[in-house]
């Protein structure tokens, strides 16, 4: 049984990460934990002279959060008919970061699966601050963050950018693996870099990575470093027409310290396409 949590806020965004993870996991038998977390101190900002004031907003922010995970599960049972899937929500007074955590250690979580609403400048920081959250707090754990506008239908592709500067293990890669084999999906290893000229660490890494890809059908791809990498990943996804991307979180990339740009950042706001952000070695 595949245990997923979708974090909410009841927004189209969120909604569409639920539909493209039913979907994407149609075919598997999967626990989906909705949680919406409110966070109380945000109460603050009126002030503590009327006591009574503030515990009637907190009633109703607790009523309003478990009334609307209950709207969307009575409408999942009843338009969403797959026996493979069972739904519960999970109503938190708490931070976003801290009710994920809560909820990864006492259920068993597998996978997150999180919407992403692409945007720029200030719009971009407000709109994508929950995902962005998540993914600075919760590093060992795999999220899959979807665009607003993504309409999933089939994972046929999935493109895997890496510089070949360090080596990825089993257990990073398991989230990619599992995805590609139930959809019999295509990985796209993506070099990019400004020159394709491998050093002996970069060439042993290489080997070490065909030998995890080996039982999945994949195959070796080059795209030039230009300005920014996002946009030299986005460009080959464009394209390849590849459905996901694969992208692992580690501290101090190759790619941020030449560029001086927070990559996971940028492709959480800006890709067209769900990026699988896969989990550090712990």
């Amino acid at each position: 049984m595949k245990k997923i949590l979708l974090p909410t806020d009841f927004s189209d965004n969120a909604w569409n990460a639920i539909f493209t993870a039913v979907k994407l996991y149609a075919n598997v038998k999967c626990s989906f934990y909705l949680l919406h977390a409110y966070e109380p101190k945000a109460m603050n900002m009126l002030g503590r002279k009327n006591q009574q004031r503030l515990g009637v907003i907190y009633d109703s922010l607790a009523e309003h959060s478990k009334q609307e995970l209950d709207k969307i599960i009575v409408y999942l049972k009843k338009n969403h008919h797959n026996p493979n899937h069972g739904f519960s929500g999970i109503s938190k007074s708490d931070s976003l970061d801290n009710a994920v955590m809560e909820v990864i250690t006492k259920e068993g979580i597998d996978l997150i699966v999180m919407g992403t609403q692409g945007a720029t400048g200030a719009k971009e920081i407000f709109m994508g601050s929950n995902t962005v959250k998540v993914l600075k707090h919760i590093k060992d754990y795999p999220v899959l963050a979807v665009p607003a506008d993504y309409n999933f239908q089939r994972l046929q592709s999935v493109a895997f950018p890496t510089d070949f500067t360090r080596i990825y293990h089993k257990y990073e890669l398991l989230p990619l693996l599992e995805l590609t084999s139930l959809w019999k999906a295509k990985i796209q290893v993506l070099h990019v870099a400004d020159e394709f000229i491998m050093n002996n660490i970069q060439k042993a890494n290489r080997k070490i990575l065909e030998e995890q890809l080996r039982a999945a059908d994949h195959s070796y791809n080059e795209a030039r470093f230009k300005a920014n990498i996002a946009n030299s990943i986005e460009n080959f996804v464009s394209h390849a027409e590849t459905d996901l991307i694969g992208l692992l979180r580690h501290h101090h990339t190759f790619w941020e310290k030449l560029i001086d740009v927070p990559v996971i950042k940028k492709m959480a706001f800006r890709s067209k396409v769900p990026v699988l952000f896969l989990p550090e070695q712990p």
